[in-house]
């Protein structure tokens, strides 16, 4: 079945499917949904997947892939035992974690120049949310209908990543490097939110301001600094 089936028609339903899915959510969306999407009959979409949840976990897989993905060696892919896709998500989620800038300033005892410590951590968390914009976005906007899967993305990732940024900011402003602020905490949701905006939630803005992404991040970095840092 699959020698006839054409290379690129998987790729081109992962792609129909994550539009539906971020455009109506997980339990809204159909399989007619993803159908009409591409141009072809409902029908079609069962050549290369068993049931809706086997396609929410190959979007979910696929997202944000770097390059073009392979037609299944499987078809159609077969629906996946329960847990399999929060424990895809969750081992995601541990790999892209991973903020070395952020760790090796908090493990730092002598701080030279705080202005490149800060950006350099700022355009770290930058490049990680950018490169996982998509599947960030898919978690968020079904986050109602799969609460275990959004509770990975907002316990594990974006909560890990703000307690790390709430202690490198208090240790900095005990330090007298950084501008002291009203609550260290609400500095550090402020600075990964502005981030997780311009990373992740403008690329569906229904309004959207258009710049490009160097600009983008060039903007966001200095506007961080420079409230974040002393004249």
């Amino acid at each position: 079945m699959a020698r006839s089936i054409p290379k690129d028609r998987f790729q081109d339903l992962l792609e129909a499917a994550t539009a539906v899915f971020l455009d109506q959510g997980y339990r809204r969306t159909q399989m007619a949904d993803v159908a009409a999407r591409m141009g072809v009959a409902k029908g079609t979409l069962y050549l290369y997947v068993e049931s809706k949840d086997a396609l929410f976990d190959a979007v979910l897989r696929h997202a944000d892939a770097s390059g073009p993905i392979a037609l299944p060696d499987e078809l159609p892919v077969p629906t996946p035992p329960p847990q399999s896709t929060l424990e895809i998500v969750r081992k995601r989620v541990v790999e892209e974690a991973v903020l070395p800038e952020l760790t090796s300033a908090l493990a730092r005892h002598r701080v030279n120049d705080v202005r490149a410590e800060l950006e350099a951590i700022v355009r770290e968390l930058y490049a990680l949310l950018y490169r996982n914009r998509t599947g960030i976005k898919l978690l968020d906007r079904c986050s109602s209908d799969h609460p275990e899967l959004a509770a990975i993305w907002y316990g594990t990732g974006r909560e890990g990543a703000l307690e790390l940024l709430t202690q490198y900011l208090e240790d900095r402003i005990r330090r007298g490097k950084l501008r002291p602020v009203a609550d260290v905490r609400v500095a550090a949701r402020i600075t990964l939110e502005t981030v997780v905006f311009w990373t992740v939630h403008r690329h569906w803005d229904p309004s959207p301001q258009v710049m490009d992404e160097a600009t983008a991040e060039e903007s966001v970095v200095a506007f961080i600094l420079s409230a974040l840092t002393k004249e």
